[in-house]
């Protein structure tokens, strides 16, 4: 199975976290219909990206990555290369590269929220699935070559650095953990 065959599955079967995502879902699954390359950086129209949410549920934490070239604190995540065979798997190789973690272990249920954003030409949008990834016992963070810095926030810190699309992802996660789902 390709990754777009994979990503299209995913989006078919995401458990909608509210009627705002639904919409979304169907613009992700549009573009991925219309495009056979938008999966990837190269598509001049977008392109998926995966994400996730480094997340300590035992301390009341997340990680966050202050982007090198957004300069915000953001989820780690990043682009799908050839030899990821799905989404879920990108989001969990960019959770360890950009985390410097080893172990990560992504939530169950599959993605917890999307979220389509802007970005320069030559590509026009980033559309991420966006994932939670817990982290090891005793884990221990490293920055990488694409962060400023990386950070540990208590839940309640993050609307304090973070943009809504941040916040969100840890409010959503933070619900899947406490229900389950």
């Amino acid at each position: 199975m390709s990754l777009h065959e994979d990503a299209t599955l995913v989006l078919k079967g995401y458990d909608v976290p509210d009627p705002g995502q639904t919409e979304l879902r169907q613009t992700y699954l549009d573009h991925l219909a219309a495009h056979p390359d938008g999966m990837w950086k190269a598509c001049g129209a977008g392109h998926l990206t995966a994400s996730a949410l480094v997340i300590d549920p035992e301390g009341g934490r997340v990680l966050l990555t202050l982007h090198r070239k957004l300069r915000m604190w953001l989820q780690m995540g990043g682009h799908c290369e050839p030899q990821d065979a799905t989404l879920a798997s990108a989001a969990l190789r960019e959770a360890g590269e950009e985390s410097g973690i080893a172990g990560l272990t992504l939530l169950p249920g599959g993605p917890v929220r999307l979220d389509r954003h802007p970005i320069p030409a030559p590509c026009h949008w980033h559309l991420d699935v966006q994932y939670a990834a817990t982290v090891p016992a005793g884990a221990v963070e490293r920055i990488s070559d694409e962060s400023l810095d990386l950070r540990w926030f208590r839940y309640d810190e993050v609307a304090g650095v973070a943009d809504t699309s941040v916040v969100r992802l840890v409010e959503h996660t933070r619900a899947r953990l406490e229900h389950g789902r």
